[in-house]
C-alpha cells in the first residue's frame, strides 16, 4: 500500500508565490505517496499564472480578504466574507472527506484551518520566514502543530505549542535540475558568458528591477548578459531598457520553469522571501539579497541574514543603493571566481532538499494517530 494511500489533504496555499509553491510541492509529495489533495488558492492573477503546468492537482478558488484594523471601517465587511468562506469550507472539508488541513500562510489559510478544526481535524500550519506574519499569528490559534522552515522562527509562537522545523518545500519539477546548455537554450541565451538572474519574486520589485534596467550598459560592457524576471508589474516599464539593449540579455514577466532560472545562473540577485530562498539554496547559486525594507517586522532582512551570514549570499539594503555603485559591485563580484565558488558551497550546505516529504510525514503520522 502506498504510503499515503486514501488519505486526503487540503492544502490552503493562495496569495504569493512565497505560499502556493510550497503547497504545490507538499501536494506533489502527498501525491507521490498515493493520498488525494485540494490546493486552495486566492482569486489572484498570480495564483492562476502560478497554477499553469500543474493539472494533475486540484485547484480550488477561495475568495478571501486581508484583516483589516480592528478598529477599521471594513471590519464588517471583512466578516461577511470570513463567515461566507468558512461555511464554504467546511462544505468543501465534508465533500471532500479530507482527513487534514494544512494551511502555508496569509489569511487565505485562516477561513480552512478554523473549519477544520471546528469538524476535528489535524491541522497544520507552515511558516517558511524567520519571523512568523501576522496572519500566521493568528492562523497558529487554528492549528494543531505549527511547521516551520527556519530554527529561529520557533521562538515567535506561544510556548507548549507542538512546533517542527522541516524546511520549505521545493517543487519536484524546480529539483530537476537542467543542463546549463539546455536552460540557456530556453532562454535563447548564451550558454558562455557569465549570466545574472534577477528575481522580485512572484509579484516584482520595482527598485531592483530599476536598478538592473539602468546598469545593462555596463554589465554588457563587461561581457556579463541578464536573465531578467520583473513580475507582471513592472515589464512594461523595464522593456524599453532592454529594447536599447538587445545584447544584454533576456527580459521575461513570469517565469513558471524557474528551474531553468537557476541553472543558467551565475549569481542570483533578488528579494529575500523565503521560497526564493530555499531554491536558491537548492541550487547552491550565490545571491545577492536586497530585502523588502517594507516587509512586516522587517521579516525578509532576517531571513537573508540566515544566508548571509554563513557566507552563502550577500544582503545589501535598497536605501541609499545607487545605480553606480550597484553596477560595479555586481560586477566586481562576478569576477572574483574564489568567492564564489565558496559562495556557492556554502549556500548549498544550507539547504534541506526533503522538506516536503518532512512536512508530509509529520502530518500523516498525525492522522495515524488519529484514526488509531
Amino acid at each position: 500500500m502506498s504510503k499515503f494511500s486514501e488519505r486526503r489533504l487540503v492544502i490552503a496555499c493562495g496569495g504569493t508565490g512565497g505560499h502556493l509553491f510550497p503547497g504545490i510541492a507538499v501536494a506533489e509529495s502527498w501525491t507521490a505517496g498515493g493520498g488525494e489533495v485540494v490546493l486552495l488558492i486566492s482569486e489572484k492573477q498570480i495564483d492562476a499564472l502560478a497554477a499553469e503546468g500543474y493539472g494533475h492537482l486540484r485547484f480550488e478558488k477561495m475568495p478571501s480578504v486581508a484583516l483589516p484594523r480592528l478598529l477599521s471601517l471594513q471590519m464588517p465587511v471583512f466578516l461577511a466574507k470570513f463567515v461566507g468562506s468558512l461555511f464554504a469550507c467546511r462544505r468543501l472539508l465534508k465533500t471532500f472527506r479530507a482527513d487534514a488541513v494544512l494551511g502555508m500562510g496569509g489569511f487565505t489559510s485562516a477561513a480552512p484551518l478554523l473549519a477544520g478544526k471546528l469538524l476535528g481535524l489535524p491541522t497544520f500550519i507552515h511558516e517558511s520566514n524567520a519571523i512568523p506574519g501576522r496572519a500566521n499569528k493568528l492562523n497558529a490559534r487554528f492549528a494543531r502543530t505549527i511547521l516551520v522552515g527556519f530554527e529561529e522562527c520557533a521562538k515567535h509562537f506561544a510556548s507548549g505549542q507542538p512546533v517542527e522545523v522541516v524546511g520549505t518545500p521545493v517543487r519536484p519539477s524546480v529539483a530537476r535540475r537542467p543542463s546549463r546548455e539546455e536552460a540557456a537554450s530556453f532562454f535563447g541565451i548564451s550558454p558562455e558568458k557569465k549570466t545574472i538572474m534577477v528575481m522580485g519574486g512572484s509579484q516584482g520589485a520595482r527598485r531592483v528591477n530599476e536598478l538592473v534596467a539602468a546598469s545593462l550598459a555596463e554589465f554588457e560592457d563587461a561581457g556579463l548578459q541578464v536573465l531578467h524576471i520583473s513580475g507582471p508589474t513592472d515589464y512594461e516599464t523595464v522593456k524599453p531598457m532592454y529594447d536599447a539593449h538587445p545584447d544584454a540579455g533576456c527580459l521575461v514577466n513570469f517565469c513558471s520553469e524557474i528551474q531553468h532560472a537557476y541553472a543558467a545562473a551565475d549569481l542570483a540577485i533578488c528579494r529575500s522571501g523565503a521560497s526564493t530562498l530555499t531554491e536558491l539554496a537548492f541550487y547552491g547559486l550565490p545571491s545577492v539579497l536586497i530585502p523588502y525594507p517594507f516587509a512586516a517586522d522587517d521579516h525578509q532582512t532576517r531571513n537573508a541574514e540566515i544566508f548571509s551570514v554563513p557566507g552563502g549570499a550577500e544582503c545589501w539594503s535598497q536605501e541609499g543603493l545607487s545605480e553606480k555603485e550597484f553596477s560595479r559591485k555586481i560586477i566586481s563580484l562576478l569576477t572574483e571566481e574564489e568567492s564564489l565558488a565558496e559562495m556557492e558551497e556554502r549556500m548549498r550546505a544550507l539547504a534541506i532538499p526533503d522538506a516536503s516529504d518532512r512536512v508530509c510525514e509529520v502530518i500523516a503520522n498525525q492522522v495515524k494517530e488519529g484514526n488509531g
